[in-house]
């Protein structure tokens, strides 16, 4: 039987794991096969709970796709705008694998898979997030290093910097916190 190229009506399941995390902080949603790569960097930003605070980059195949402007200002990275693509062009089959770079300062690195191409014809929901595990790291934390020392640094009310990270943490941070819900809720908002 031969392979069926996607639609732009099909949905492409994915998961995303957030690189250097243990355990995992992962998400599993499904989006539009047309959807253009910088809507799907929003759709990300809201499943993983980051604020939208900095740069960001899709390396598909090693080329990378990513923003050329930000609030009317031109923005001075290599690549393709990320605006004129859309996933099930640049990703037509099930399997393939992409990276998505968020704040290249502290190196957030996702690595994306899709799982699954559900025809069209099913009448998959899309812009949805179906699970999840973990809670989002704080923006500005130093990387995923920096998130793991926060954590620890919290746990021992002995640290001489303890005091100090809860005032700049605000509130009691809880690595498995994650709200299929909330998210849901946001996707849809």
């Amino acid at each position: 039987m031969a392979k069926k190229t996607p639609t732009h009506a099909d949905a492409y399941q994915i998961k995303i794991v957030l690189r250097g995390s243990k355990p995992p902080i992962w998400r599993r949603f499904v989006v539009p096969g047309d959807i253009t790569l910088d809507r799907l960097h929003e759709v990300i930003q809201t499943v993983m709970g980051w604020y939208d605070c900095h740069l960001h980059a899709f390396v598909i195949d090693d080329e990378q796709y990513s923003a050329t402007s930000k609030d009317g200002e031109q923005l001075d990275i290599e690549g393709f705008d990320e605006r004129k693509y859309r996933l099930g062009k640049v990703l037509p089959s099930a399997g393939a694998k992409f990276r998505y770079e968020y704040d290249f300062g502290d190196s957030w690195e996702h690595v994306l898979q899709i799982e699954r191409i559900i025809p069209a014809a099913e009448g998959a929901k899309t812009l949805v997030c179906l699970a999840g595990r973990g809670r989002c790291p704080l923006e500005d934390c130093g990387g995923i290093w920096g998130y793991y020392r926060m954590l620890e640094i919290l746990k021992d009310p002995a640290h001489p910097e303890h005091a100090d990270m809860e005032e700049w943490t605000g509130r009691k941070i809880d690595p498995d916190e994650f709200d299929l819900e909330a998210v849901n809720a946001a996707l849809r908002g």
